[in-house]
């Protein structure tokens, strides 16, 4: 069975170790800059937010590769740079929409999340469990497909006037 990363913002403390841990397995030094896992940090609301790779199952970067340079570990899921092979051209960090492929200035090739092999050190590295290693069905995608699939009144009503809300509440229109 697939496995994949959970990320739970409502656990993460921002204290960046998922980060450490990650540039110090990929890079071999504790600097959060070449992570690819990053944290967000919400300032005004004092949260954070890890994100990284959600390896797509269309993964836009692979298919904008032009040399094919990335490419589908079928024993992870993941879908890895192949260093060899990447001339740094950059269009897979334009390519993806959640900003999660970065390139390295020091290598002049792109990072990304590679799942550490199926062993995230990541995952071993978050003392709250903001991040954790799943079976895929358990990723979230359950609870993401019950909240997409609520009511139209019920989620949107939040946004409506108060009488449309009232209608929306009492079932009743106009």
């Amino acid at each position: 069975m697939s496995r994949a990363l959970n990320l739970e913002p409502s656990k993460c403390t921002g204290c960046l170790q998922c980060e450490m841990a990650c540039s110090y397995k990929n890079e071999g030094a504790f600097n959060p800059a070449k992570s690819r896992i990053k944290v967000f940090t919400f300032h005004d609301e004092g949260r954070f937010a890890p994100y990284t790779c959600t390896q797509c199952d269309e993964a836009w970067c692979m298919h904008a590769c032009p040399v094919g340079a990335i490419a589908l570990n079928a024993d992870t899921g993941a879908k890895e740079v192949i260093d060899d092979a990447c001339v740094g051209c950059k269009v897979c960090t334009i390519a993806c929409p959640f900003g999660t492929v970065n390139y390295n200035h020091d290598t002049g090739r792109v990072i990304k999340c590679d799942l550490c092999g199926g062993d995230p050190w990541c995952v071993k590295a978050c003392p709250t469990g903001a991040i954790t290693y799943v079976e895929l069905h358990s990723a979230g995608m359950d609870r993401m497909r019950a909240w997409a699939q609520q009511s139209p009144a019920g989620a949107a009503s939040v946004n409506l006037p108060e009488q449309a809300k009232h209608a929306a509440t009492y079932g009743q229109s106009g």
